[in-house]
């Protein structure tokens, strides 16, 4: 039982980020306000449907002029929580660069698997691509990290889709999903160690296009972790943001000129 206590504390966020409870609240306001200052001037098209389910629908903010390219955000929660309502504002850095930005909501667990959500991210990536032409750069936070990562799996995406593809950030991703099996979270995931494996990006085909792995430095030894090891094996960019821990390391998205930004766009 000791390993089990380990590992569920070792991916706990919330209980090592001071005033942990206070974001989602405050990203909520944040998120709201953002969305309606874009529905004034029409840049907003909010709850597109990219499939049959209730929740998966996609948010699309565009730019004051023809999109230059489309970014997608993914999402985190642990494959469990949030949808895309509250993150909206982290859409605002990359589109004063003139990007469009598709922000997916998906099922969560235990309704659905972690290998069906992956599916809806890419339908929701293929329907936002079909719509908005131009290079496509893909970002996500924590479980969106590992969703994005999952989108360079072979077959994950149409190939004029993947073809576009010029860079994906997995902020603070989970890499390999193996350790989440010993945790009490699996009650919801219903991982076995097949299937961990099979939807762990560090045993994909190490992609072509350029990858830049993202965490804070003030985050988990787990997260740290699951950082490096996809670095490693994908041996691609890593950046570890000093000063930055798991909830304000997204932070950055915010700032047009942010180092983040910048890295997100230079491709």
């Amino acid at each position: 039982m000791g390993e089990v206590m380990d590992l569920d504390d070792a991916y706990d966020n919330v209980s090592y980020i001071p005033d942990a409870a206070g974001y989602e609240p405050r990203w909520s306001a944040a998120a709201d306000a953002f969305r309606k200052r874009m529905a004034v001037p029409g840049r907003a098209r909010l709850g597109v449907m990219y499939g049959h389910g209730t929740r998966q629908a996609m948010d699309l903010f565009l730019p004051d002029a023809p999109p230059a390219g489309l970014t997608v955000f993914v999402h985190g929660g642990y494959w469990r929580r949030f949808d895309r309502a509250l993150f909206s504002h982290f859409a605002s850095g990359v589109l004063a660069h003139g990007q469009a930005v598709m922000m997916p909501s998906y099922d969560l667990v235990p309704r659905v698997r972690i290998s069906d959500i992956a599916r809806q991210v890419a339908q929701a990536i293929t329907v936002a691509a079909h719509e908005i032409p131009g290079p496509l750069r893909l970002v996500g936070h924590s479980a969106g990290g590992h969703l994005v990562a999952r989108m360079l799996a072979p077959g994950m995406l149409e190939r004029d889709v993947r073809q576009r593809l010029v860079h994906v950030m997995p902020i603070s991703p989970v890499s390999d999903l193996r350790p989440l099996v010993e945790t009490r979270m699996n009650v919801d995931f219903q991982l076995d160690k097949a299937e961990a494996k099979a939807e762990s990006p560090i045993y994909q085909p190490v992609p072509e296009m350029p990858v830049t792995v993202w965490v804070g430095s003030e985050e988990r030894p787990a997260f740290l972790d699951q950082a490096q090891w996809l670095a490693e094996v994908w041996d691609c960019g890593h950046v570890v943001e000093p000063g930055q821990h798991h909830f304000d390391v997204i932070d950055s998205l915010l700032d047009p000129e942010s180092v983040m930004v910048r890295t997100l766009l230079e491709f």
